[in-house]
């Protein structure tokens, strides 16, 4: 079933930031996330957009990133997408790879949407 304009513009919005995370390109990032965007980590961390951001120069390295199974629900101004979250990532030299559930909230302003909230949760297979 084909879903609405809206949450066709919701899913293309989620695709460029999972593409932006796949290629560590923090100034496609900046322009998807909302100045007052939050981002909650796995383990109950909350990172400021600039947080977010930083985690690239701070040593994040990602292998390969994807963002699928995506469940969009648009309420006016306000989307919810809900999907999977797969990456096979580094950081500091850590491993950082998992499947995570991934909550996003955005909101459309100034003509498009932006992603205001992030929230991962371990996900079993």
């Amino acid at each position: 079933m084909a879903g609405t304009v809206e949450d066709e513009q919701v899913r293309a919005t989620g695709e460029r930031w999972a593409d932006a995370e796949r290629r560590s390109d923090t100034q496609a990032l900046d322009g998807l996330l909302d100045e007052d965007f939050r981002g909650v980590g796995p383990v109950g961390f909350v990172l400021t957009k600039q947080q977010w951001l930083g985690r690239y120069e701070g040593g994040l390295a990602v292998e390969s990133f994807d963002w699928q199974d995506v469940n969009v629900r648009v309420f006016g101004d306000t989307a919810i997408a809900i999907g999977t979250q797969v990456q096979e990532a580094s950081h500091q030299g850590r491993p950082s790879s998992g499947r995570f559930r991934s909550t996003q909230v955005l909101v459309r302003r100034d003509g498009g949407w932006r992603i205001v909230s992030m929230h991962l949760s371990p996900q079993q297979r």
